[in-house]
C-alpha cells in the first residue's frame, strides 16, 4: 500500500511587492518582467519573520486540513536554502518544537528548488520502511534576504512563502508511487551562494553582498528545458505509465517561458502544467508545495487524479515524483 499525501498548507508573508514598485528602483518594468518571467507580483517576509515562522504556519494549515495533532507526527522534513541560522540548528527542529510535535525527529534538506521533490520521496520511503506513519514534508524560503537587490536580472524573479505536506497511511488506493531524483553537479557553479560558507567564508570588512546568490541564466535556462522534459519522460517510463494518464504535472515554479519551452517541444498544451508563478514568483524548496495548496484550495485536486511533480534548480538538481491524489 501506498502511502499518500492527506492534506496540504500554505503561508505567504503579507507584504507583497508588484512589478511596478521594484521599477521605481531598478531599470526595469512591469511589461519587462512579465513578459520575461510571467511574474506580476511577490510576496516578501518582514523583518522579523524567518523561514521557520512561515514554516510553522504552513504546517499548523496542512495538519488541521488532515485532521491530526502535531504529536502524531513521527518525522518532519524541511526544504529549504534560506534557513534560521547557518548550519545548526536545523529549521527543522525550531518548527518541531514550536508546534508541539514531542515525537517526532526533524531535519533539513538542502536541495534548493529541488528540494520538495527530494523531500517527498524521502518521506515516502520512511512510511514504507515501517519506520513511521504519519511525516510533515516542508518548502519554506525567504529568499528576500539571500537576492542582490540592485541586480535587477535575479531579484525580481524570486518570493517568499511556505507550504507543507502531510504524508501518511493509504487508503488501499495508489498515491505515492516513486520517484526519481538526479543531480549534474558539474553545473553547480551556475547557481550559486560563493561566499559565506567553509569553502569562501565571509571575512570581516568584506562586503555583505557577496553572500547573495548569483545566476548563469542562460545555463539554468537550458537545463531546465532539458531535464524538465527528461524527468517526465523518465519518471512516466519508470512506472509504466503514459502522457495522456497524467491529469497535472507540477513543475517548480521558476519561469513562465521555461514551461511554455517545455510544453512546445513536448507538443503539450500549456494549460496541463499547473502555474502559479504571476501572483508568488519563484519561491524555490517551497514552490511545489505552495503550487499544491493552491490548487487544493481552487479545488482542482481530485481524488485518483494523477500528478507529476518536477523540481529542477541549484546542485544542479533535479527530480520528478508520480502519484496519485
Amino acid at each position: 500500500m501506498e502511502p499518500r499525501i492527506l492534506a496540504t498548507g500554505w503561508y505567504l508573508p503579507e507584504k507583497i511587492v508588484t512589478n511596478d514598485e521594484l521599477a521605481r528602483t531598478l531599470d526595469t518594468s512591469d511589461e519587462w518582467i512579465r513578459s520575461h518571467t510571467g511574474i506580476r507580483e511577490r510576496h516578501v517576509a518582514a523583518p522579523d519573520e524567518a523561514a521557520s515562522d512561515l514554516g510553522s504556519l504552513a504546517l499548523k494549515n496542512a495538519l488541521d486540513r488532515a485532521g491530526l495533532a502535531a504529536s502524531e507526527l513521527d518525522l518532519i522534513i524541511v526544504a529549504t536554502s534560506t534557513p534560521d541560522y547557518l548550519g545548526f540548528p536545523s529549521t527543522a527542529s525550531i518548527i518541531q518544537h514550536r508546534i508541539g510535535a514531542t515525537r517526532a525527529g526533524a531535519f533539513d534538506i538542502s536541495v534548493a528548488c529541488s528540494g520538495f521533490t527530494y523531500g517527498l520521496e524521502l518521506a515516502r520511503t520512511f512510511i514504507v520502511s515501517g519506520a513511521g506513519q504519519y511525516v510533515a514534508v516542508i518548502g519554506t524560503e525567504i529568499f528576500s534576504r539571500i537576492v542582490n537587490w540592485q541586480d535587477r536580472s535575479t531579484c525580481v524573479l524570486f518570493g517568499d512563502g511556505a507550504g507543507a505536506v502531510i504524508v501518511g497511511p493509504g487508503d488501499g488506493k495508489p498515491g505515492l508511487l516513486g520517484s526519481i531524483l538526479r543531480s549534474e553537479g558539474e553545473g553547480a557553479d551556475a547557481l550559486i551562494r560563493p561566499v559565506g560558507g567553509t569553502r569562501a567564508p565571509l571575512m570581516a570588512g568584506d562586503d555583505p553582498s557577496k553572500t547573495c546568490m548569483t545566476m548563469d541564466g542562460r545555463r539554468v535556462y537550458n537545463f531546465a528545458l532539458r531535464v524538465v522534459k527528461d524527468s517526465l519522460e523518465q519518471i512516466l517510463s519508470k512506472f509504466g505509465r503514459k502522457l495522456e494518464e497524467v491529469d497535472w504535472i507540477v513543475p517548480h515554479q521558476a519561469n513562465y517561458r521555461i514551461t511554455e519551452g517545455i510544453a512546445r517541444r513536448m507538443g503539450l498544451d500549456p494549460s496541463r502544467f499547473f502555474m502559479d508563478i504571476e501572483r508568488f514568483a519563484n519561491t524555490s524548496a517551497a514552490s511545489i508545495p505552495i503550487a499544491l495548496a493552491d490548487m487544493d484550495s481552487q479545488g482542482l485536486l481530485k481524488r485518483g487524479q494523477l500528478l507529476v511533480t518536477i523540481g529542477f534548480g541549484a546542485g544542479l538538481a533535479y527530480g520528478a515524483n508520480l502519484l496519485f491524489w
